[in-house]
């Protein structure tokens, strides 16, 4: 039977509780820096400069390297945003960027700062490779850099630049050797490389069994198995997802699926220390994995637990504390 636990409180203070090495994978998104207002204190997103918001969401996941198993991966999706014109987060500056980002809704905050790092009015903030060096320096593996690609995109009115249509996927591993299903997560061959390899078998006729054998094995194993497919590539191209709920900020099940699968086996415990509407915890367990979540609106927990309630239906239990 498979479980689902929704922990309502602050992510870092809420996994301090957890036992050490219990989950196998963390698959999540962040709150992004300056996007929105939830009304919650403790709330990471609000802080007035990205040096303090990047060290606030370090210090999550130190907690997470303490609760995740030696030959666990972190998965974090996590987007950009621009530095504000007028040091309002509800601003836009005067080429139309907004601080909006893929939220519908926000709250108009406090002045934002620029910090040490020497940010100019329309300045991409690099918050993302901002994030992933500082997990470096505390001792993660950056692993790759996945580029999410957004076929349908948010519209945007800028004229002095393209229309953002990605964001970043970042794998992190405790260790050099870690965990990792890549069968499960196998795309398809392209038709150019089926006809390659078909081409080739085709040209071996005539040859002794033995060498047409052992060269078109070869070949088979650079090209990929017909079959199985080849390994996925690092451009994963995704639609953005629509959700009815109350949350605004959701990414879309496709693009955490091969997370949980490559991250974990079935049965093991997938965590989400920002779980916000639960769409980790639905595809978790929709998958066979068991999930724990973080979430500091109560309302957002709620949320979650009658969609999970609703993937798992029963199949397992859901727990709210």
């Amino acid at each position: 039977m498979l479980d689902a636990r929704i922990i309502v409180g602050n992510a870092a203070d809420s996994l301090a509780k957890i036992d050490a090495g219990s989950v196998r994978t963390c698959v999540t998104s962040p709150p992004y820096w300056g996007l929105r207002d939830y009304g919650n204190d403790g709330q990471l997103g609000q802080e007035a400069t990205p040096q303090e918001f990047v060290e606030n969401l370090c210090k999550v996941f130190d907690e997470v390297w303490r609760v995740l198993a030696d030959d666990g991966t972190v998965w974090v999706n996590i987007g950009d945003s621009y530095f504000p014109h007028g040091g309002s987060r509800g601003n836009k500056t005067p080429a139309g960027d907004s601080l909006r980002g893929r939220e519908n809704n926000y709250q108009p905050a406090p002045k934002l700062s620029a910090g040490d790092a020497n940010l100019k009015q329309k300045d991409l903030v690099g918050i993302p490779w901002r994030f992933a060096f500082a997990m470096q320096d505390r001792g993660w593996y950056l692993r790759q850099d996945i580029i999410w690609a957004k076929p349908n995109p948010m519209p945007e009115s800028v004229t002095d630049r393209c229309t953002k249509s990605h964001e970043y996927v970042f794998l992190f591993s405790k260790q050099p050797k870690y965990f990792f299903d890549s069968v499960s997560i196998r795309e398809p061959l392209a038709e150019s490389s089926l006809g390659r390899l078909a081409q080739d078998v085709k040209n071996q006729v005539g040859s002794t069994r033995a060498n047409a054998g052992a060269k078109s094995n070869g070949n088979m194993k650079a090209l990929g198995d017909p079959e199985g497919g080849r390994n996925k590539r690092s451009v994963w191209n995704v639609n953005v997802a629509k959700y009815k709920g109350a949350h605004f900020a959701v990414y879309p099940p496709a693009l955490i699926e091969p997370c949980i699968k490559a991250g974990s086996a079935e049965g093991d415990t997938v965590l989400d220390p920002f779980s916000g509407s639960g769409t980790t915890g639905e595809v978790a367990l929709q998958n066979g994995r068991n999930y724990l979540g973080i979430e500091l609106n109560p309302d957002y927990a709620a949320l979650s637990e009658k969609r999970i309630s609703d993937a798992i239906g029963l199949m397992g239990k859901v727990l709210v504390s």
